[in-house]
């Protein structure tokens, strides 16, 4: 394909620019997202050719298949770097298949042992030699300052990522004491010395709602580039370099699969996401829209049910919706923002109707689509909710019969799976490592609720101990040294701000100015 370019889901951006002008850019002017203008199709022995290539080659060759404007030479070098000795795997995303119908595909062999890694890892590297083609070419003259909102696993990922990249700082926001106590420990201690976390004194979507606020916020733009020399970007999903490196590793399974005699070649599969920011599960759909072998996408919610609830009745509603804080944090999301994506992607495209759809959501925090994209929807969704104690179940379960520890993200999509499969072979998507969430792992071992209190000598014990203690009782002991050994690295940052954007933009200019 020749050099594509991009598109925004609400028509409002000024120009079409090439992929390394949007995921400089990472979101369009007017609020809405970046889509490629063409998407590529591949036959099924593109596809099935991929299976006998390393994993890099298969990025490379997506990345190639989207017209991405950097030579081939480039992507290729770029690819080699950011999927290699950084993974704890050479297969990268390796595929454990628990029975001849049911298959994990393990996104957590990275540097920080979440699936955030599978992207975080290679838009880092794209966007910094963006930056620097874009440079070259007379287009820009400043730095950047990517601003991350996280339930946990994002961030931890991203300033791993980003760390020490030339002409780029990045800056964090979590909730506090809503990431488990390995994940806050991952991001406080992080090496850099162009990092910053802060923790907000609210939820997820209080910390997405303020980053939201800051990048719509023209005149504080204006200022931070005119003073500062620093432009804002995101390495959130709603960055096209992050769903573009997810939609690899669907196209790159199915090729796996059939290499391993998983599935037949041209045999259909179902795909499971546990689903949040929706930009996961979309990218399996983006996968199957452009070849491969995918029938039903299972969208995979915890009791945050927005989505479920969606799919199953056409309406978004989070008018009257309490936010409820589960053993899998990173899907406690009531705003999807990639929704906007799919949404745009099954209306042929339609930007009055996304316009019309996202400003029900900001005025009404609701919004119905028409009996025709509910259509379209339900062709290629089905979503199920699962409730944090049959999560609990499903680990201590899954276990028992498998020997196989499941992380509560997985567990819920494990969970779905069983209740929504019908007669395909599952990809079960795994996306984090369970040490991540130890005490969730401890309570589902031993049968203790979520709120209920852990036995006094339990809770004493860090997130490094307590994962030892499972490993040792589970002879699970795949712990990866990065999460390990947690406890010995220094806290750098320990901040809390408040949830106004004011304040997280005060916060900015004091990290851009130190």
């Amino acid at each position: 394909m020749a050099h594509n370019f991009y598109i925004d889901t609400r028509g409002l951006h000024p120009t079409r620019p090439t992929f390394t002008e949007a995921i400089i850019h990472g979101m369009a002017d007017g609020g809405g997202l970046f889509v490629p203008n063409d998407l590529p199709q591949l036959s099924l022995d593109d596809i099935l050719s991929l299976g006998e290539k390393t994993y890099a080659e298969r990025a490379a060759f997506i990345y190639k298949a989207f017209g991405v404007d950097l030579s081939d030479s480039v992507v290729d070098d770029l690819m080699q770097q950011v999927y290699g000795e950084n993974f704890t795997t050479k297969d990268i995303c390796p595929i454990v298949s628990l029975d001849a119908q049911t298959h994990m595909l393990e996104l957590w062999h990275g540097p920080t042992s979440a699936f955030k890694d599978m992207a975080l890892q290679c838009l880092p590297a794209f966007f910094t030699t963006s930056a620097k083609q874009l440079t070259e070419q007379g287009k820009l003259d400043h730095s950047f300052m990517i601003l991350v909102a996280t339930s946990g696993d994002t961030g931890t990922a991203a300033l791993e990522g980003f760390k020490d990249k030339e002409g780029v700082r990045i800056g964090v926001l979590y909730p506090q004491g809503g990431v488990s106590d390995i994940q806050f420990k991952q991001m406080a201690t992080q090496a850099g010395d162009n990092v910053m976390v802060w923790g907000v004194d609210g939820n997820f979507d209080d910390c997405q709602t303020a980053a939201k606020a800051v990048f719509g916020d023209d005149a504080f733009a204006k200022t931070l580039l005119s003073n500062e020399g620093v432009r804002l970007s995101s390495a959130n999903s709603i960055n096209w370099g992050r769903l573009l490196p997810q939609v690899i590793y669907y196209v790159s399974s199915y090729a796996v699969m059939v290499r391993e005699g998983k599935v037949a070649a041209g045999q259909p599969i179902d795909v499971c996401v546990p689903t949040g920011n929706f930009g996961n599960i979309l990218a399996a759909w983006y996968a199957k829209r452009i070849g491969t072998p995918i029938d039903m996408l299972f969208c995979a919610s915890n009791e945050n049910r927005v989505l479920t609830d969606f799919i199953n009745t056409g309406t978004y509603d989070i008018s009257e919706r309490d936010f409820v804080l589960t053993p899998s944090p990173s899907m406690d999301i009531l705003v999807s923002s990639n929704l906007e994506r799919q949404l745009f992607e099954l209306t042929s495209r339609n930007e009055e109707a996304i316009r019309g759809w996202m400003d029900d959501l900001r005025a009404k925090r609701s919004f119905r689509v028409d009996v025709q994209t509910f259509s379209q929807l339900r062709k290629h969704f089905v979503a199920d909710s699962v409730d944090s104690a049959t999560c609990f179940a499903t680990i201590k379960r899954v276990f028992e019969k498998h020997h196989y520890l499941l992380d509560p993200h997985t567990a819920v999509a494990y969970q779905a799976t069983e209740n929504l499969r019908a007669e395909n072979p599952v990809l079960v998507v795994a996306t984090a490592h369970w040490a991540k969430f130890g005490e969730s792992v401890y309570r589902a071992l031993h049968e203790i609720a979520v709120g209920e209190d852990l036995p006094e000598e339990i809770a004493a014990l860090s997130g490094c101990e307590l994962n030892a203690l499972i490993a040792q009782e589970t002879e699970c002991y795949n712990i990866p040294d990065s999460l390990a050994y947690l406890d010995k690295a220094e806290l750098r940052f320990t901040e809390v701000i408040g949830k106004d954007p004011q304040g997280v933009k005060n916060a900015m200019l004091d990290f851009v100015r130190a």
